[in-house]
C-alpha cells in the first residue's frame, strides 16, 4: 500500500480507504463487517471513513466501528488508524438535526464521539454545504471541533468548486486549513474535473473520492442487465433502475473489455483509472465481503495505463 500526502499537509492517506457507508449498519451481519475492517487494516488501509447517519439505522455504522476498536485496536493502534466522520445530512427529527448550523454540527460530533467511545476523530466533515445557513457559520463549527480537540483535522463534502473556494478561504482566515475535499468522483461521474479538482490543487487540498463504482454499477454484475439480486432492483437502494440504460451497458460492456485486455476486472480498471490524477489522494472503496475487498485492493497491482487504453476509455466515456 502507498501512502499519498494529503493536499500541503502533513498527513499521509492510503491509496485505497474503506468506507463503511454500506454493510456496517445494525441491520447487518457485525461478524462479517469487523472481518472486513480487520482484513482492510493488515492490507495497510489505515484510513476509516464514517458519517453519522450511516447505517441503517442512522448511527448504527459508528456503534459496530466502535465495537470494532474495542475488540481489535486498543493500545497505540488508535494512533495507527485514521477515523473520519461527516455531520450534514438528517440525523434527527426537530429543527436542530440536520444541514450545516453550529448547533447541528457540534451536537453531531458529540453524538459520534459517543458512538464509537472514541475521545476524537481524525477528520471531521461537513457533509454538505446549507444554502440557508452562512458558510462562515459552518465553518467556524469545523475550527471549533480542532480548538476544542474533537477533530484533529477537518473537511467538507459535495461542495462545488465555488463553494470549496469560499470555504477553504474562511478556514484559512480561521487558522484551521482544509485537509480534504470529499467528493462523488467516477468514470460515470466526472463534475470535479469541471474546476473543483483545480481549485483544490491551487488551495493545496486533498480530494478523496467516493463512489468510485458508481453504486456497483462499474462492475461486471450489469453487463447483462439488471440482476435480481443487485443494487438496481432493490426499490430502496441509491442505484436507480432508470440508471441502467441499454447506452450504459454498451459502454460498460466496451470498457470491461479493455479492462480483461489489462487482466483486470471492470471494477479494478474503475478504481485504477482515478489514480492516474495525482491530485487524488486516495478513492473510497466500499466492500460486502472479504474477498470483494481484497479483489478491490488487488487494483492497485496494475494502475498505470498506455496512452492508447486512456484514449480509448475517453472516446467510450464521452
Amino acid at each position: 500500500m502507498k501512502y499519498n500526502r494529503c493536499g500541503r499537509s502533513g498527513l499521509l492517506l492510503p491509496e485505497i480507504s474503506l468506507g463503511l457507508w454500506h454493510n456496517f449498519g445494525s441491520v447487518d451481519n457485525f461478524e462479517n463487517a469487523e472481518s472486513i475492517a480487520v482484513e482492510a487494516f493488515d492490507k495497510g488501509i489505515t484510513h476509516f471513513d464514517l458519517a453519522n447517519n450511516y447505517g441503517p439505522v442512522p448511527g448504527s455504522a459508528e456503534t459496530n466501528f466502535g465495537k470494532i476498536l474495542w475488540h481489535n485496536f486498543q493500545g497505540n493502534l488508535r494512533d495507527e488508524i485514521i477515523i473520519s466522520t461527516k455531520a450534514g445530512y438528517t440525523m434527527w427529527d426537530g429543527p436542530y438535526g440536520d444541514w450545516g448550523s453550529r448547533k447541528y454540527l457540534l451536537s453531531s460530533l458529540d453524538q459520534s464521539l459517543k458512538r464509537m467511545k472514541v475521545d476524537y476523530v481524525d477528520i471531521f466533515y461537513s457533509h454538505r454545504p446549507d444554502p440557508e445557513t452562512p458558510i462562515e457559520e459552518t465553518m467556524m463549527a469545523l475550527d471549533y471541533a480542532v480548538r476544542s480537540g474533537k477533530a484533529l483535522y477537518v473537511g467538507i463534502s459535495n461542495y462545488s468548486a465555488e463553494q470549496t473556494r469560499v470555504a477553504v478561504d474562511v478556514l484559512k482566515q480561521l487558522g484551521t486549513p482544509c485537509l480534504i475535499h470529499q467528493a462523488k468522483y467516477s468514470m460515470l461521474e466526472r463534475w470535479v474535473e469541471n474546476g473543483l479538482l483545480d481549485v483544490l490543487e491551487e488551495k493545496g487540498v486533498g480530494c478523496i473520492a467516493f463512489s468510485p463504482l458508481a453504486q456497483g454499477l462499474l462492475t461486471d454484475k450489469y453487463l447483462n442487465g439488471i440482476p435480481e439480486n443487485s443494487r438496481a432492483h432493490n426499490p430502496n437502494g441509491h442505484l436507480k433502475e432508470d440508471e441502467v440504460t441499454p447506452d450504459r451497458i454498451n459502454k460498460l460492456v466496451q470498457l470491461n473489455e479493455i479492462a480483461q485486455n489489462r487482466n483486470q476486472s471492470l471494477a479494478q480498471m474503475a478504481l485504477a483509472w482515478l489514480q492516474k490524477d495525482k491530485r487524488i489522494t486516495s478513492v473510497l472503496i466500499g466492500a460486502s465481503s472479504v474477498r470483494q475487498l481484497n479483489n478491490n485492493i488487488d487494483c492497485l497491482q496494475s494502475l498505470d495505463f498506455t496512452p492508447d487504453e486512456l484514449n480509448a476509455i475517453e472516446k467510450i466515456l464521452v
